[in-house]
């Protein structure tokens, strides 16, 4: 690639990530065009479902200093007719020369973008960069194409001794201010954020986005309890009209994960306490962890996970740690379980 290719590339990965949250069931894409010469003329991402994808939106705003030029997009532009029309008939139509792409397109239904392209005299290099993109935006919509379920987050708030409250119960806060920022910043890049009833009888959360100013989002993820046993209070601020709220008495973890997939939930944070965190854990149904650390010492208390079934350090759940961040006086962990299980099947596409 060139170097205006690269730049073009990550700009993409960061806009795709820009819309992570509103899009599902479809991808969340980013894309850039460049013109003849190199310079970028128009940039996009996808717009929630039933509007325009990313590349056009980009080319949209490249108009005819597209024509000539290349489209740098993370995943491979569809060649099916959904909602929306196909996104290599678009670039055919723009009269781009190049098309780069990270991600080649793994459905059955949208699969055949590239082949048009080419087959047309567009010059198509597909693969570019496409760990970063899979690991990026993408990751949630891959998850559901491959697993049949929605990615899965797993926040969690704890002492430096890894306890999520004190022995007499209380756990706010138990992070600073800038931590409880960032955790509103990842429910907003979510479809659903998931507790259990014992979490809401303890600390009755509301479970929304707010913004900067603490005034909530425009946009509001789906609040779920999974309540098996019957015991979410009327009154709990969960079930207020600030957001919409699903209550689930599946029977496992992945049970939940199926009634939420079927609701076009793609990517699933898990703030729920240490027993459905290990529930989760043991079946092997978290992606990715991110762990906001405390400097304080309590000695006492419930930790931040619940018996996993582990007897021996040789069995630990080893996690890889992808990045780690300063929040205040606070530490922001983000790992991912370097073992993982469940099924690899084919989703029908995207619309």
């Amino acid at each position: 690639m060139t170097p205006q290719e690269q730049a073009a590339m990550s700009r993409a990965r960061a806009l795709g990530e820009s819309v992570l949250g509103t899009t599902s069931p479809n991808p969340a894409v980013g894309a850039v065009v460049l013109d003849a010469d190199g310079a970028v003329v128009g940039e996009g991402a996808t717009s929630p479902p039933g509007g325009p994808h990313a590349e056009v939106h980009a080319l949209a705003q490249a108009g005819e200093r597209a024509r000539g030029g290349t489209a740098v997009v993370t995943l491979e532009p569809c060649a099916h007719t959904g909602r929306t029309g196909p996104c290599a008939d678009a670039l055919l139509a723009a009269g781009v020369a190049r098309v780069v792409v990270a991600v080649p397109e793994p459905t059955r239904l949208a699969v055949g973008g590239a082949g048009r392209l080419r087959a047309a005299g567009v010059d198509v290099e597909v693969g570019v960069e496409q760990r970063a993109a899979e690991e990026g935006a993408l990751a949630a919509w891959l998850t559901g194409v491959r697993e049949q379920r929605p990615q899965v987050v797993w926040k969690v708030g704890a002492t430096l001794d890894g306890r999520v409250a004190a022995a007499d119960g209380t756990s706010r806060w138990i992070t600073g201010e800038t931590a409880r920022a960032a955790v509103h910043r990842l429910r907003a890049t979510c479809d659903a954020v998931l507790v259990g009833s014992g979490t809401v009888l303890t600390d009755d959360p509301q479970l929304t986005v707010r913004d900067a100013e603490g005034r909530d989002a425009a946009r509001q993820p789906l609040r779920v309890v999974h309540d098996r046993r019957g015991r979410l209070p009327a009154g709990a601020r969960v079930l207020d009209d600030a957001a919409p709220t699903h209550v689930s008495r599946a029977g496992s973890p992945a049970e939940l994960l199926a009634e939420l997939f079927d609701r076009d939930v793609r990517r699933v944070l898990l703030e729920g306490g240490p027993t459905l965190a290990a529930a989760f854990l043991r079946e092997g149904l978290v992606d990715e962890a991110v762990v906001h650390l405390a400097p304080k010492l309590l000695g006492a208390g419930p930790s931040l996970v619940g018996d996993l079934g582990i007897p021996t350090i040789a069995g630990a759940l080893a996690l890889e740690v992808r990045d780690v961040t300063l929040l205040g006086g606070d530490v922001q962990i983000r790992l991912r379980p370097t073992r993982h299980t469940g099924g690899r099947g084919h989703a029908d596409g995207r619309g």
